[in-house]
């Protein structure tokens, strides 16, 4: 598998957030959003092909290290006890292209952690997985044609996969997690979830799109009101207050 990086840190979104996590962010993504906050899995994928047991030992040794980034609010380094580390969390790009995927869920599970896998949910792989969070791509994801020439086009043809969704939603415990640009997305969020209307409600988180606090917060301000009226989820980019956008958090 192409690796970009394996890193311990605080889970920033959904609803295990605050959770202390080793994070696999693999690298190669079949959709370009105009907002990607990771394009060197995207736009410019980077990184290391590693094998499954390699990649497992370092989650390993970084469940073990337990060190977390040093925090903007108190410019220390965290440390914590091993023990306190039992969540993987495989993100991307998209972890779903890749069939190690399978045998890599298979032996982290093996080795007793909660497994979190982030996926866009155009592509569906049998792995193990406790909690499935799956961020579907709204039309304003869009990137423009000027700026990505024929992955424009693909990208608006299969970023929207309810048959895979389903088959998700049916067969794990799952979030989903919609990017929030302007108002005009809410709209498409109640559409969407008609399209799906098995999904239960409880389980759907509204969050900003931004990689700076002042978006973040410009956004927040009338996208919180709005969840609360509709009953969903806010879903705040808490590694973005505590850390800032950068890489390893």
């Amino acid at each position: 598998m192409l690796i970009s990086e394996i890193y311990c840190s605080l889970q920033g979104e959904g609803l295990l957030a605050g959770t202390p996590s080793v994070f696999v962010r693999t690298s190669g993504c079949n959709l370009r959003c105009w907002f990607c906050d990771t394009p060197y899995t995207s736009w410019e994928p980077e990184g290391t092909d590693r094998a499954v047991e390699e990649i497992v030992e370092e989650v390993q040794r970084q469940q073990l290290s337990g060190v977390l980034p040093a925090r903007r609010d108190n410019g220390r380094q965290n440390a914590l006890p091993s023990p306190n580390i039992h969540h993987a969390v495989i993100t991307g790009g998209e972890p779903m292209l890749f069939a190690e995927l399978i045998p890599l869920t298979q032996r982290l599970r093996a080795v007793g952690l909660h497994i979190t896998i982030e996926t866009a949910g155009t592509l569906f792989l049998p792995v193990e997985c406790d909690l499935m969070s799956i961020s579907p791509k709204l039309a304003s994801s869009t990137p423009t044609l000027e700026r990505a020439g024929r992955w424009s086009a693909r990208h608006e043809a299969t970023r929207h996969r309810p048959d895979v969704i389903r088959q998700l939603i049916s067969d794990y415990e799952y979030q989903l997690k919609f990017v929030i640009d302007t108002r005009a997305d809410l709209a498409e969020v109640n559409d969407w979830l008609r399209q799906v209307p098995e999904v239960d409600r409880r389980r759907v988180l509204l969050m900003p799109q931004g990689i700076d606090q002042r978006t973040l917060e410009s956004i927040r301000q009338w996208l919180e009101p709005y969840c609360r009226r509709e009953d969903f989820v806010f879903c705040p980019r808490k590694h973005i207050e505590w850390y800032g956008a950068r890489r390893g958090t």
